[in-house]
């Protein structure tokens, strides 16, 4: 479901005019967005780009109020753009612009505390009321997107196979990886393997943290760590 408080939006209009610059690798997408603002006398698209150079000239020249950037761009992530357009334009918000919500890129769209995050599917309404509640300092993350985040989140422990969990278990001991392939019948490479997968789907950067976690799990017994 979608909540939009009708006059939080009648606020968000009043007394605004908003200089935009457009970031996206399609024609089409620019074209469409432009056409819905021109019709707003409130909103001014002062610039268009298709890639990465050009948008952070655009951002440079014009200091614009809102920036909407495409998350796919030529060679660059449209993340990887905005943190270099904070530098360029301090005062200048930033929306993101995707055809899809994956996970991962919404986690690091709100680690990177992006001001808005719209699909590409949303109406045209959908995205003048983004772009007014972002301009008076709100974030608005599609809600569509919010639901299925919250929907998909759950334990990451969840997504290690049974391998993997005897894997963890051992880390928690304090296990060395000689001693995991000994007690596994497996070699040290396979170890190494899960080793590394268990860190990627538990989004952390080493075997101390995965044990620590682990060990708060209820698995193991922590005594040292051993590589």
């Amino acid at each position: 479901m979608r909540y939009i408080i009708l006059e939080e939006i009648r606020e968000a209009r009043r007394g605004i005019n908003l200089k935009l610059v457009l970031i996206d690798d399609h024609p089409l997408v620019l074209q469409g967005i432009s056409s819905i603002m021109q019709y707003q006398d409130d909103f001014e698209v002062v610039g268009t780009a298709f890639c990465v150079e050009e948008g952070l000239k655009l951002i440079g020249d014009h200091k614009p109020d809102i920036a909407i950037v495409d998350l796919r761009l030529p060679g660059e992530n449209g993340l990887d753009l905005i943190t270099r357009g904070r530098k360029l334009a301090s005062g200048c918000r930033f929306i993101i612009l995707s055809s899809g919500s994956e996970r991962a890129d919404v986690r690091r769209a709100l680690n990177e505390k992006v001001e808005g995050y719209i699909l590409k599917e949303a109406t045209p309404e959908e995205i003048i009321t983004a772009v007014r509640l972002v301009a008076r300092g709100r974030t608005y993350i599609d809600p569509s997107i919010m639901q299925s985040f919250m929907c998909e989140e759950k334990d990451p422990i969840e997504e290690l196979t049974p391998r993997e969990m005897e894997v963890l278990a051992a880390l928690a001991s304090g296990m060395s990886n000689r001693d995991i392939a000994t007690s596994l019948f497996v070699t040290e490479y396979t170890v190494k393997k899960h080793v590394s997968q268990i860190l990627d789907k538990l989004n952390m950067s080493d075997r101390t943290q995965v044990a620590l976690y682990a060990f708060s799990r209820g698995f193991g017994q922590l005594t040292a760590f051993c590589s």
